[in-house]
């Protein structure tokens, strides 16, 4: 039987950034799962760069007339991000101090070793209750491939484990995703006259120093399940210009916030609008439009939940909540409850210092093959 550390050894040697098909890597998930009892389909879809992606679902065989119900879903999406050229073993696994090292090996490939890994440790005809996996595709560009299996009506969980890595802390709440595109117009000049223009980026420019101002007199004390234990806003493009000696006509910024799951993702649009009047009293000559682009909103699960409870019993660890998005967006609401949780720590991610922990990969993998014969009992 292969080793979990094994299996990701494999999927991580094939390269699956967002930009690629995911089609080699559900290939592979396919070739293990479905010689040992396990029933595959795939919902292949043509991605906006013209790409064919699919979402994998593996069921046991003796549940497949059951869906799309099922009792406990795994969700693990198989695309990662982008690296560098200059990371020449980003696909090969390496150990070192204790820890496997190589791009996806936290995010989120050492979670779908584990689940392939249980899955091959367990005979399918032992699992008494209806569950499923689901590999997903495109979850680091806006977990698209997720959107459309929720959809898609091919799945209705009760209860939702979605992996990302979190220390093996079960996150029973997580904060919501936006995003919106701010775009400045002012009036082009000769740099010499500037009096004849109106600079948007210094318009763009006084708006980001509001929202600085903002975020820095916000009350700390929100929900401590976070960290931090508000709602954060990020500037991460900003474009404009077009020459040094130009007073600059344009200016276009992206603007994107986390809110927490008890406020209304739109909440951060209205304020951007705010701060955009109040900057247009120091520019008069600037037009400033908002484009909200994208509004998720956060999950929190019920006090007292189930499967939160069993996963801090079963993992002797304390609940938390996560700040990064999540497919749990997705699912939460088709199921009753919905938790995040894996090896790995979510702050090596997207590097080069990438790892996820052996001991933690082996712990998640018992864990799994527990709840695949018991459930939640």
């Amino acid at each position: 039987m292969l080793a979990t550390s094994e299996i990701l050894r494999a999927l991580v040697g094939i390269e699956s950034v967002s930009s690629l098909s995911n089609g080699p890597l559900l290939d592979a998930i396919q070739s293990l799962l479905e010689p040992h009892g396990w029933f595959i389909q795939r919902f292949p879809y043509i991605a906006a760069d013209g790409v064919e992606k699919a979402n994998l679902l593996a069921v046991p065989s003796q549940f497949k007339d059951s869906l799309p119900d099922v009792e406990l879903f795994f969700v693990c999406h198989t695309d990662t991000v982008p690296f560098r050229s200059e990371w020449t073993d980003a696909t090969v696994l390496t150990e070192k101090g204790g820890f496997l090292h190589g791009n996806g090996s936290c995010d989120v490939k050492g979670s779908l070793a584990a689940l392939i890994s249980a899955a091959l440790q367990v005979d399918t005809t032992s699992i008494k209750r209806p569950v499923a996996f689901a590999f997903t595709a495109e979850e680091e560009i806006g977990c698209i491939g997720a959107t459309k299996l929720a959809a898609s009506g091919a799945i209705r969980p009760r209860y939702v484990i979605v992996c990302e890595p979190t220390s093996l802390r079960p996150a029973t709440a997580g904060k919501g995703y936006a995003l919106a595109e701010v775009n400045v117009r002012g009036r082009e000049a000769h740099s010499a006259f500037p009096y004849r223009g109106a600079s948007a980026i210094n318009a763009a420019a006084g708006l980001i120093v509001r929202l600085e101002q903002m975020q820095r007199q916000a009350n700390e004390q929100g929900d401590d399940r976070f960290t931090p234990p508000v709602t954060t806003f990020n500037v991460g493009v900003l474009k404009g210009g077009t020459a040094k000696n130009i007073v600059a006509g344009a200016c276009s910024f992206l603007v994107e916030w986390r809110p927490l799951p008890s406020e209304d993702p739109q909440l951060g649009g209205s304020i951007l609008n705010d701060l955009a009047r109040a900057t247009s009293f120091d520019h008069p000559n600037c037009e400033i439009e908002i484009n909200v682009l994208r509004a998720d909103s956060g999950f929190s699960n019920p006090a007292g939940d189930l499967l939160g409870a069993k996963l801090c019993s079963l993992l002797n660890r304390a609940e938390t909540g996560i700040s990064f998005g999540s497919e749990a967006t997705r699912f939460a609401s088709l199921a009753e409850e919905t938790v995040v949780v894996g090896p790995g720590d979510m702050e090596t991610a997207h590097s080069e210092r990438e790892r996820v922990p052996i001991d933690e990969l082996e712990e998640w993998t018992n864990i799994i093959k527990h709840l695949l014969l018991n459930g939640l009992s």
